[in-house]
């Protein structure tokens, strides 16, 4: 009689350290990850996660560079005019911070050496040079976009408020009547005041691209 093969445990690799770690990330947030949890999550040895990561900050730089990969940069190729382009990824990369915001203070860092990231930035500040920006312009424009998106992904201006009238007294907020309703109309107002100030900043620089065009 042939003994029965006892069940594998699916093999490690970078792809579940990376995956398990963002589950953490963005449940429980930065201070969960450890190489102990990780570990236990994984149901592997400690040790045998150095096969792959050296520390656990390199664990932490996988996790943003997965979820610069899920920003989608296919509209920079796809002939669309630089503003358009632009307004596309930055609604791209704010969906994929939003579904991530525990993982932006690692990507606020800058993209350093993660490929992902690194895409990410080569492809702005490529389709802004080929559409005529200087390159200096080009640069700027990259890092306004980042700090803008990056930004509204940090923090939340109606999830500020608490549900509780009581707490905005009209003898010292006279123009905070409503503003308990706030909280419970949260996703609305926050997509509201990032597509009122991705357009203000598209409409600002639509206007410094016509002098650009006109000293060509």
């Amino acid at each position: 009689m042939c003994a029965m093969a006892r069940p594998r445990k699916p093999l490690l690799s970078t792809d579940r350290i990376v995956q398990t770690a963002r589950d953490l990330v963005d449940g429980e947030g930065l201070a969960a990850v450890s190489t102990r949890r990780l570990a236990a999550e994984l149901g592997v040895s400690g040790p045998s996660l150095y096969n792959h990561f050296r520390t656990k900050d390199e664990i932490l730089e996988a996790v943003a560079d997965s979820v610069s990969a899920l920003v989608d940069l296919s509209m920079f190729d796809g002939g669309r005019d630089w503003r358009t382009a632009l307004h596309d990824w930055a609604v791209s990369y704010r969906a994929a911070l939003r579904d991530h915001p525990n993982i932006v203070p690692v990507l606020a860092r800058g993209p350093g050496r993660r490929p992902a990231a690194l895409r990410l930035a080569d492809a702005v500040y490529g389709a802004m040079v080929g559409a005529g920006w200087p390159p200096a312009q080009a640069t700027s424009i990259g890092a306004l976009m980042r700090y803008f998106i990056m930004g509204s992904a940090l923090g939340s201006f109606a999830g500020g408020f608490v549900d509780d009238a009581s707490a905005y007294d009209p003898a010292d907020y006279p123009h905070l009547g409503q503003a308990h309703l706030l909280a419970e109309q949260q996703e609305k107002i926050d997509e509201r005041a990032f597509e009122t100030g991705l357009a203000a900043l598209l409409d600002g620089l639509a206007l410094q691209y016509e002098q650009v065009r006109e000293t060509v």
